[in-house]
């Protein structure tokens, strides 16, 4: 199940980044048709305002989308091999699956006709509370009415569509129908299974969603303290990875709020937020309640407040190490400022202080708490000063940036004196403190792409030792035939900054932003790809 949800949790990575891209888009955007900001004259300039309103039509059109697009990303993260063949699928299955529900939908007289509000208050005699209730049951995918599953019904298709294509991509039919056999099985194998899918989801769903609206229910009614709760689990997962499954839950489920906006019900964080900041007059007390569980509470201390770590571990390194720690601590104080890229520096002392550990999960959480305190309203995921400034200091004063600001300050004292007289008090070995017998090694780090890879693989025991190489946004993600023969000498010289082991066949390798290159040259050394 660990390694089940670890690689699901590296699935949904794909259209994060996106949206975390497009989040930013819509920031300028709403930015540039503030008159308080650019100017009443800007704003008028027709040609101008056709372009973002283009840009924000773009964009929207995405974020209306994201059900299949996390269903595409789970088939593709989750399929072993012929990963084109399982999203191609997947689209099918997709279709199929919200047809199914909306065939059944009918069949009891459930239409986007008889669940509309004016219908329902009309016709039926509700009060506009009950309808409106009734109405947000349901929505509209890609021109079909079914049920409003959100990105739950587009994961659920891409986990159904890759178990079955995992299951049957290698088959073999017999000779008179052997075309149908292998990859061209799957998308025929989805037609036939997946309507039972939707069948099962048509019973099972009412009781999932309630499910989902009561930990909504919950979390939003403890106050500040559901903000907190979810600050601290948050970073607590980060060494697993299934931080961003929790973080999945919040943005895009009732799990992190439910809003009205424009009539329409909208359900998750980022989705409300996206929905708000794309008003022409964006509600801000709407938008304040849906920056609960995203960039404001992270800042403070990624921001501020890891940087700051940073030079105390550069402080506290070993005079011959400090130019090595300094090149490495550098780097990912300057990822975590600009972007809250932290797996890097949180991998240089989670494992060798769980007291630093616990602390720094413990301020996330204070951190969260104190911007749903200071009515904090920033928006977008990442957490970094692009963040802060695209979505708090260009939106203007109402967003109460600069306590954000205040408080990262605060942080950024706190953290550089906690994290200093922990590591002295108990000798911690961060980066730079090591023994010399476990740095040896150490002090090489491996630059040169043309060798990086070769030395990776040899670090894992070899390609003969290499089953499945994936990488997330900071990790790589390696499915082995033995954890037992790697070097982790070896593996940290070419510039890791921390090693997970999962259990006995599944390792990963945090390398920061530039994972992504180094994946590329790893499979080239395999010869995975071409």
């Amino acid at each position: 199940m660990k390694e089940f949800l670890q690689k699901l949790g590296k699935s949904l990575m794909m259209p994060i980044s996106v949206i975390a891209a497009a989040g930013i888009f819509l920031g300028l955007s709403a930015v540039l048709q503030n008159p308080n900001i650019v100017g009443q004259s800007f704003v008028e300039m027709t040609t101008v305002q056709q372009v973002l309103g283009f840009i924000r039509t773009l964009i929207g059109t995405l974020f209306g989308n994201l059900p299949i697009l996390f269903a595409i990303s789970v088939a593709i993260g989750m399929a072993k091999d012929e990963k084109a063949t399982a999203a191609f699928s997947t689209v099918i299955g997709f279709l199929l699956f919200h047809v199914t529900l909306s065939y059944m939908l009918g069949l009891d007289g459930i239409t986007a006709a008889t669940t509309n509000v004016d219908y329902l208050t009309k016709e039926v005699g509700m009060s506009t509370l009950e309808a409106t209730k009734i109405f947000a049951t349901y929505d509209t995918v890609l021109g079909i009415f079914s049920f409003r599953m959100s990105v739950f019904g587009g994961i659920l298709v891409g986990l159904f569509v890759s178990m079955l294509h995992n299951r049957f991509y290698q088959i073999e039919l017999p000779t008179a129908i052997s075309f149908f056999g292998g990859r061209r099985f799957i998308p025929i194998i989805t037609v036939v299974l997946v309507p039972f899918l939707a069948l099962a989801m048509f019973f099972a769903w009412p009781f999932l969603n309630k499910g989902i609206v009561g930990i909504g229910e919950f979390i939003t009614g403890a106050g500040a303290f559901g903000p907190f709760l979810f600050g601290f689990l948050e970073r607590l997962l980060v060494p697993t990875g299934l931080h961003h499954i929790l973080n999945q839950l919040t943005r895009f489920t009732p799990v992190g709020g439910v809003a009205m906006v424009d009539g329409q019900q909208v359900s998750g964080a980022l989705n409300i937020f996206n929905a708000v900041l794309a008003q022409a007059t964006p509600d801000i007390e709407t938008m304040k309640e849906a920056t609960r569980f995203l960039a404001q509470g992270k800042i403070p201390f990624m921001t501020f407040g890891l940087p700051a770590a940073c030079l105390a571990m550069y402080r506290a390194a070993k005079p011959q190490h400090k130019k090595r720690v300094a090149a490495l601590l550098s780097a990912a104080a300057l990822a975590s400022f600009t972007t809250g890229i932290t797996e890097p520096i949180e991998f240089a002392f989670l494992f060798v202080s769980p007291i630093l550990f616990v602390f720094h999960a413990f301020m996330a959480g204070l951190s969260f708490m104190l911007a749903d305190l200071f009515n904090i309203g920033i928006g977008n995921v990442q957490g970094g000063v692009i963040d802060l400034t695209v979505f708090g200091i260009l939106q203007g004063l109402k967003t109460n940036w600069w306590i954000t600001v205040m408080i990262g300050t605060c942080y950024s004292f706190v953290y550089y004196f906690v994290f200093k007289w922990v590591i002295n008090r108990f000798n911690v070995k961060t980066p730079g403190r090591e023994d010399e017998n476990e740095a040896e090694g150490s002090d090489v780090v491996i630059n040169d792409e043309a060798t990086i890879g070769d030395a990776i693989v040899s670090a894992l025991g070899g390609k003969e030792n290499i089953k499945e190489v994936e990488n997330c946004f900071t990790r790589l993600r390696l499915v082995l035939y033995s954890v037992d023969r790697i070097d982790e000498a070896a593996i940290k010289a070419t510039g890791a900054a921390g090693i997970v082991r999962i259990n006995d066949t599944n390792l990963q390798v945090i390398y920061g932003p530039k994972v992504e290159r180094i994946a590329l040259e790893v499979k080239r050394s395999c010869s995975i790809v071409a």
